[in-house]
Order: C-alpha cells, then structure tokens, then sequence
C-alpha cells in the first residue's frame, strides 16, 4: 500500500443483540481518524460491519422462532440506523453472510486444505459455549470446570489449522515490529501468551451440533468455525481474490482497532491465517480499553449498560461523539456516568466553545453590520492577537501529532486550550467597549481574530463534531468541508464582508445530574456583572502591614518538600481536570490528586521524579483521598511539573 493511503477497520459486530457503548465508541473513533486522514487530503477506505454466523445467532433465532438468517437481517438494521445517527462515514459495511465474502472464505479454506495446513483430527476435550471457543484442561479448571455452565465437555471429529508451526515466527515478528500490537502493554500480553506451547486451531463445527456458518468446501458435514470466518472480512471486503488492483491499493491495513476482549483471535489467530495464506500483515492492530460503570465493565447481567440512541436524543450526536473521544485515554479503560458527560458537556462545549461562537457571532452582527469586517487597521497582529494565534496554531500542530500517534484526547484538549485562550482575549480586549469608541478599528481587529480562531478551531473539531461545526462554519460564511491543514496555518482566510448568520445555540447547557452545580458561564458577548461586595467585619485588632510579595523564612520553612517518583497514574470518573497519582517517597507509598489531567496523561507521568508538599493535611477530592501536592509551573495556558535534575532518589529532602 502507498504510504499515502490509509485503511482502517473496527471489528465486526456479531448481531445476536443490541448494539452499546462499546460498539458506538470503537466506530466513532475509526470515523473520527478517517475524517483527520480526509481532511490532511489522504486517500481513506473505512470499513466496518457485522459478523453473523455461529451458535450465538443460531440460539437466539430458535428463541426467536426464526430462521438464523431472518435473525441476522433484524438485527443488522440495528447497527446500521445507529451508524447513520452517529454520522459514521464508513466507505463499506461487509455482512458475513454475503456471497462476496463467502466465496472468499471457502477459497481460502480450499487453498490451506489443499496445502496441508488444514487436517482432519478427533478432540476429546472443553468447549467455552459463551466464546464458541476450545479450552485447556487448565483454562477449563480456572473457569469451575463443569460447575460452570458455559463449558461442556465435547468429544468429536474436527478440522484444525497448523497454527502451532508459526509460534516461533510470530513471536520474532512481534519483538521486531514494535508498532505491530499497540499499546506497549497489549503486545507484552499476547507475547506472553506465547510463551507457553501454541495449539492448533480448530476452525470447524459439525453441522450435527452446529449448522448456521460457511460449509467447508471439502466436507459438507462441517461449518467454518465463526472467528476464521469474521477475520477474513478484513481482506474480503476490499477485493482479495477478486480485484487485485483494488486490494493491492488499500492492503495492508494501516489500523486494525479493537477491544482488548478480543486481543488474542486479532493478534494470534489471524497474523498466523495471514502468514499461512502468503498475505502481508496489518500495520497497526490497536486495542482500546473498556468503557467502564463504577469500577464495573458494562454488561447486560449488570444492568449497567449505556444504551447510544438514548444519550444522542437527550444531548445530541456531536456532544455523545465528543465526550467518547475525549473522555478516553485510547488503550486505557474509561469511565462512563451520565453525570460525568454533563458536567464535561457544560464545561467544554456549553460554557467554553459555544459561550466563544455565541459571543463573536453576536458582535460581529450587531457592532459589524452583519459581516466579517475587515482584517486589521494594522500591517501585522498586535502581542494579544499574536498570543491567541501561536495558541490555535499549538492545537492545529497537537491534533496533527495525536492523530498519527492515537492521541486523540490530547489533541482534543489543546483545541480546548484554545478556545479558552480565545475567550480571555475577548476578556482582554473587551470588544463590547470598543464597540462605544468612534474608531471601529480595533473593534474589527478584534472580532475578526476571534473570527479567525473559531474558523481553524471549527475544522480541528469537525472530524468528532461534524454536524455542529458545520453549523457553525456556515454562520462564519465559510466551507462546510474542512479546509486542508495547510490552510490552517494562515491568518487572514476569512473573507471581510462575508455575512454571518446566526446558528442558534450550538450546545444548549445541559441541568447538572447532581448538587455539585457547576459556575455557568454568560452566553453573551459581555461578561456578567459582578455582585456588590459585602462588608468584611471589623477585625478587633488591625493586622500587621504585610510587605508585598514576601514571607517569612519560618513561615516557608515549614513547607515540606521531597522528591517523589510516580509509579501509578490514572483518570478519576467524572473529573476532566484531576488525576490520581500514586508516588513513592522513599519507602512509603502515597496517594495524590492533581489538576493535570488537561497535560499530562497517565502514561505520561510513569517513573517520573517529582517535587511533593508532603505535610499538608489530608483532603478529599471527588471521593479520592488526597495526601501531598504535586509542584508545578504555569504560564498562560501550559502547566509543566517541577522535575529533580540528576539521580537523585525518591524521598530526598528539597531545599
């Protein structure tokens, strides 16, 4: 595949039941970076799907009193009115049951056959009926054995794939393309499944026991086992032997994403199929986290499971399809509490970017006759103008970098950092009271920077947010498709004279869920009047002159400061900004919570040395118990942690 080129998939979907959180977040995600690659002007084929075929479906059809078929085609309209409500821009939607992938399976199944890499043998042994997999006695006896009823114990006649002979083969291949599994710790996972003897892989089921899936083209008795029938859709659905051209222009794959559940059968099984069948391997297969209740997965049984439609009429697409992408750090589980996305919703959305969008597009049409007015009385920006594009022009670089490097919250969050600079510019600037002056100049320069920003800052966000931030580049007067990144990075786009309309609220602020209310932000394009100061009551004795800017030596040295090395970091469920931190001070372990989750992440912090106040007393943040304060510098809207110079250890004393 030409490097220019990317193909990205997500896994397909088995449709014995509704689609959830999982299924919505994983295709967003793959949307979201195939919109990125479409905006940076790359050629992008994004396919999903569904996958039904196995005794899954078989079940649930006999419950149903249908026939397997009419149950896969009842269900599959569930995913696909879903993806049309999350706005998913997929270039192919594959249905195993499908002729064109069909036919391909079996080819393949003839071909491995044919080659000796398929053969015929009895297995005595566990069968796992929730995964539809074969397991060890070991794995069988960790799982209660015949206590549990999942598991059955199965004597037959089946058809196996070699894989055991590409063990030592995948292992090498692993070790030397360290981006092949991703993250770092999802490829130590499956290398340490390797470790131990590969088996091979069963890839039939009799028909007497099973049969709903692809016959096999050598014996009619038996089905293809589900998993080698559902990885094949990979290479099915963009032409393998039935379009070389088309193949050979989007194979291999530049990003296989999946959830870590289903780690193993993407990673082992089907590197060893693609090795079998002389296919080159995949790019990149990333496996995200969990969306997580509490410290739960969801799951049915629980009753904890975010249903997608009844979020997206509540709040509404683009607000659902944001807070996935921003709320989780991609290869870490993710929290999900419908509290957690209004307070994030209000914060990000109603108060920061929709105050800013409310705010210029009020001004522009009450102070500028309804126009983009004109770029400057100026030849060049001034300092406050320079300041705010440096920071749109940070968050147009950060999102280049995050999505190439799967970052995609991060990249998220340096737009957000602009649109917060935006708006303590308008603070700054005060547009309302240029607009009383008789020169109008400063007064345009003003609203069209502000105009500027919302201009790349709405093609930064339109990948997740399309329909809202079509709405808003249509009021700027500008493209509905998002410009190349090129075009980004130059200020003065906006054409003066171009009439701006008014889109309406674009995120209307949603009623917090609980008493810890949080500060509403006006909706205006002047900033709310401050109440009257209340009287302080008279101290009955006058305090001493404080100098400015000075302590005493006592007073600072009662502050404790030691070094600290991180050892364990991650998100707290429903705080954007905190983290909990776990740090070792010499020999003891303790506990922290910090404000920095807008710039660092959780893998970012790993086996970082640190500066602590270490004899503060105790504090309870969000129901996370607080021990110590991390140190760190601040300037504008970048915040660094203080960081020891040298080797020096964990517990040291800071003077």
């Amino acid at each position: 595949m030409a490097a220019d080129s990317f193909y990205i998939t997500t896994p397909i979907y088995y449709v014995n039941d509704q689609p959830h959180i999982g299924h919505a977040y994983t295709t967003i995600l793959a949307d979201v970076l195939a919109r990125y690659h479409r905006l940076l002007e790359v050629p992008t084929f994004f396919l999903t799907g569904t996958d039904e075929h196995g005794q899954k479906v078989q079940q649930a059809a006999d419950r149903a009193g249908v026939t397997p078929q009419a149950q896969a085609d009842a269900t599959v309209v569930r995913f696909q009115a879903l993806w049309q409500k999350l706005d998913i821009t997929h270039d192919d939607f594959i249905r195993t049951t499908e002729a064109r992938h069909v036919k391909v399976v079996q080819e393949i199944l003839q071909d491995l056959y044919d080659r000796g890499e398929i053969y015929r043998a009895e297995y005595d042994g566990w069968y796992d009926v929730s995964s539809e997999t074969f397991v060890t006695e070991r794995e069988a006896e960790e799982a209660g054995g015949a206590d549990n009823p999942n598991l059955t114990r199965i004597a037959e006649s089946n058809y196996f794939f070699r894989m055991s002979a590409y063990q030592e083969w995948l292992i090498d291949y692993i070790e030397t393309h360290p981006e092949f599994i991703q993250p770092a710790h999802r490829r130590n996972e499956t290398l340490g499944f390797l470790r131990k003897p590969l088996g091979d892989l069963c890839i039939s089921r009799p028909k007497a026991r099973l049969n709903w899936g692809i016959e096999l083209p050598f014996d009619a008795d038996f089905v293809t086992y589900v998993w080698f029938d559902a990885l094949v859709n990979y290479i099915s659905a963009i032409g393998y032997r039935r379009d070389d051209d088309f193949f050979a222009k989007w194979w291999p794959a530049q990003i296989h994403l999946i959830g870590k559940d289903i780690l193993t059968t993407h990673t082992v099984y089907w590197p060893t199929m693609l090795k079998a069948m002389g296919v080159e391997q995949p790019r990149t297969i990333f496996a995200h986290g969990w969306w997580l209740s509490g410290a739960h997965k969801m799951s049915k049984s629980l009753g904890n499971v975010v249903n997608p439609m009844e979020m997206i009429d509540k709040y509404g697409v683009d607000a659902f399809r944001y807070f996935l992408i921003a709320e989780m750090t991609l290869g870490q589980d993710a929290h999900f509490t419908e509290e957690q996305f209004v307070r994030r919703y209000n914060a990000d959305l109603a108060n920061d970017l929709g105050n800013l969008a409310s705010r210029v597009i009020k001004m522009i049409r009450k102070n500028a006759d309804g126009q983009i007015p004109e770029r400057t009385s100026h030849e060049t920006p001034g300092a406050e103008e320079q300041a705010v594009w440096a920071t749109v022009q940070e968050a147009v670089t950060a999102v280049a970098d995050t999505v190439s490097t799967l970052h995609l919250d991060r990249g998220l969050a340096s737009v957000m950092t602009a649109v917060r600079a935006t708006n303590r510019y308008l603070e700054l600037k005060q547009p309302w009271t240029l607009a009383k002056q008789a020169d109008k100049g400063p007064l345009n320069t003003v609203l069209y920077t502000a105009a500027e920003t919302l201009r790349v800052l709405s093609a930064l966000l339109f990948p997740v947010m399309p329909e809202r931030m079509a709405a808003l580049r249509s009021a700027l007067g500008v493209p509905q498709v998002a410009p190349q990144l090129d075009r980004l990075k130059h200020f003065g786009e906006l054409s003066p004279g171009v009439p701006v309309t008014d889109p309406g609220p674009l995120f209307p602020r949603a009623k917090p869920l609980s008493s810890l209310q949080e500060q509403e932000l006006p909706m205006t394009e002047e900033p709310r009047e401050a109440p009257p100061a209340t009287p302080a009551a008279a101290p009955t004795k006058p305090p001493a002159a404080p100098v400015p800017g000075v302590i005493d030596y006592d007073h600072f040295a009662q502050v404790e400061l030691r070094t600290a090395r991180i050892v364990a970091a991650e998100k707290i469920p429903g705080a954007t900004k905190l983290l909990k931190v776990d740090v070792m001070i010499g020999d003891e372990r303790r506990q922290l919570v910090a404000g920095i989750a807008m710039h660092y992440t959780p893998e970012d912090l790993q086996d970082k040395t640190v500066v602590v106040v270490t004899n503060l007393k105790p504090a309870v943040l969000r129901g996370v118990k607080s021990e110590g304060m991390l140190l760190a510098a601040t300037k504008g809207e970048s915040l660094r942690l203080i960081t020891v110079d040298g080797n020096i250890s964990s517990g040291a004393t800071v003077k």
